[in-house]
């Protein structure tokens, strides 16, 4: 199955050589997102609550450059350097997502790109 990239300006450039998202049939896997402004690629400032908000802005981002929403991901990654971060990344989730929920799994990591204290991944499915 041929594979096609998915891009926006609406969110951050990647910092690598891989692409913002990629479609495989009416599968979308997502790139990690961390904290960064897509107009200045500076990561944010504020905690890790501003950091959560912000990366969920980013996967949104694609998500529409996708063709889909928020409602079509299936299963999400969380990355925190902090797991007592853990009810604060919640709260953010929970503004962006409703029943049902996607899959989900929540690990701590020793560090993330640019000093982030929070990524997430996606899987979507499009209609």
């Amino acid at each position: 199955m041929p594979r096609q990239p998915v891009a926006t300006d609406q969110a951050p450039a990647a910092i690598g050589p891989y692409s913002q998202a990629v479609r495989a049939g009416q599968t979308v896997y997502f790139s990690g997102q961390i904290a960064l402004d897509p107009a200045t690629g500076a990561l944010v400032e504020g905690g890790v609550e501003a950091q959560a908000r912000r990366a969920f802005d980013n996967l949104q981002a694609v998500c529409a450059a996708a063709g889909g929403s928020m409602d079509d991901i299936v299963r999400l990654g969380l990355y925190l350097t902090d797991l007592g971060d853990f009810a604060v990344v919640n709260t953010v989730m929970g503004a962006y997502f409703s029943e049902p929920y996607p899959a989900r799994s929540t690990v701590e990591v020793s560090a993330l790109p640019k000093g982030a204290l929070f990524e997430v991944d996606a899987v979507m499915v499009t209609r």
